[in-house]
């Protein structure tokens, strides 16, 4: 997939909505296209994070991995999902596990170059942080209810 293709894509896309031109053909050039096949890991919990995914074919699962036993789902993700934002954040370092559901593709981004602008251009940053954020946000409030139902401890609400 060329960045012309993946520049088209991210434009159809509502987390990159508002950006000014310039940074959706910046985020493009530090893009490729990559498959994903069933129960591929596309990252592990504790592992260096340099790297997002924009999901656009297929099933990705969010997991938090138990000491013993299966892992817990905390979110299953389709098309059109953002997946990482522990390449943003100190020590970048992943805070969950992510697993292929169903094959497909992603757009896979590389954090380090964007993160790297994002320091450079303060305005550029901000506007990613803002993203994130919101999307971490989010990620985070399903896992709580996720895990308030899954793990239902004695004594608790």
């Amino acid at each position: 997939m060329t960045d012309s293709s993946i520049e088209s894509d991210l434009l159809t896309e509502a987390f990159f909505t508002g950006l000014p031109p310039t940074a959706i053909t910046f985020l493009a050039g530090c893009a490729s296209q990559r498959q994903i096949h069933k129960d591929d890991i596309l990252f592990h919990h504790g592992q260096r994070a340099d790297r997002f995914y924009l999901l656009q074919h297929g099933c990705i699962s969010i997991e938090v991995v138990a000491i013993e036993g299966p892992s817990l789902e905390l979110q299953s993700l389709g098309p059109g999902k953002i997946l990482g934002w522990s390449w943003l954040i100190p020590p970048y370092s992943w805070h969950f596990q992510a697993r292929v559901e169903e094959p497909g593709h992603v757009i896979e981004f590389d954090g380090e170059a964007i993160l790297a602008h994002c320091e450079a251009d303060a305005e550029f940053g901000y506007a990613l942080l803002k993203r994130f954020s919101a999307l971490m946000s989010r990620r985070l409030e399903y896992a709580r209810e996720k895990m308030m139902n899954e793990w239902r401890p004695p004594g608790f609400a």
